[in-house]
């Protein structure tokens, strides 16, 4: 089931559009499968369950954070994360910065730069739907976000594009708008902000129901679990 739900899906994603595969709540065995099938990018949401599934699975494997990140949960997911695709606040955004420097000499953290440096790439998350208990910078805040100095400010952190999810319903037409709304913010802030623009690469929208449309809004990464683990 799983090999043919990725093939499925593999076959009709366009070239530069990236599948994470998210595996949280789904067993080791799942992911084992999933990772047998060549699948490598994968996504948690709990720290927790993130590190333990890191530390069992292949040193391959590249691992995405998308869920909500506490502060005094950092030390689970940094020494191990590729990209947060989750970062929903200033406050978050400084805690990890500050985290990372403080470990500058830390020799397993996963990922460093080509001097040496801590970093982690990091997508900045868009609250645009109805759903109060969703987090995320608001449009506004994305657009007098001072992109130019963020990579002076934040030098442990590479920031390279935007997240967000559409709005929890059946309405099509509703959820197109909201992936082109988050679409036009990423365009917005590349034609504002030139100097750093070709850093803004990613766009990751769309997950199991909706992916087809994101794709048609530039995505650049689709978030897909029960698609490939449920059906």
């Amino acid at each position: 089931m799983i090999r043919d739900n990725l093939n499925a899906i593999l076959s009709s994603l366009p070239s530069g559009v990236r599948l994470v595969a998210v595996s949280k709540y789904r067993p080791l065995s799942e992911l084992e499968q999933a990772y047998e099938c060549g699948q490598r990018i994968f996504a948690e949401s709990r720290p927790s369950e993130f590190e333990t599934k890191v530390l069992s699975l292949p040193k391959d494997i590249e691992w995405h954070f998308i869920g909500h990140l506490q502060t005094n949960k950092l030390r689970h997911v940094l020494p191990y994360v590729h990209m947060i695709h989750s970062v929903d606040s200033l406050h978050l955004l400084e805690a990890i910065e500050k985290w990372l420097a403080a470990r500058e000499s830390d020799g397993d953290l996963r990922r460093t730069d080509a001097t040496g440096r801590n970093y982690v790439k990091a997508l900045l998350e868009v609250h645009i739907g109805a759903e109060d208990t969703k987090q995320g910078f608001s449009p506004e805040e994305i657009l007098t976000f001072d992109w130019d100095s963020a990579a002076e400010k934040y030098p442990h952190i590479e920031i390279c594009g935007l997240m967000g999810m559409a709005s929890h319903t059946d309405d099509i037409g509703r959820i197109e708008a909201d992936f082109a709304l988050i679409e036009r913010l990423l365009s917005e802030v590349r034609s504002s902000h030139p100097a750093i623009a070709g850093r803004l690469r990613e766009l990751s929208i769309g997950m199991s129901d909706d992916w087809p449309i994101a794709v048609r809004h530039g995505a650049t990464m689709v978030r897909i679990g029960s698609a490939i683990f449920c059906r």
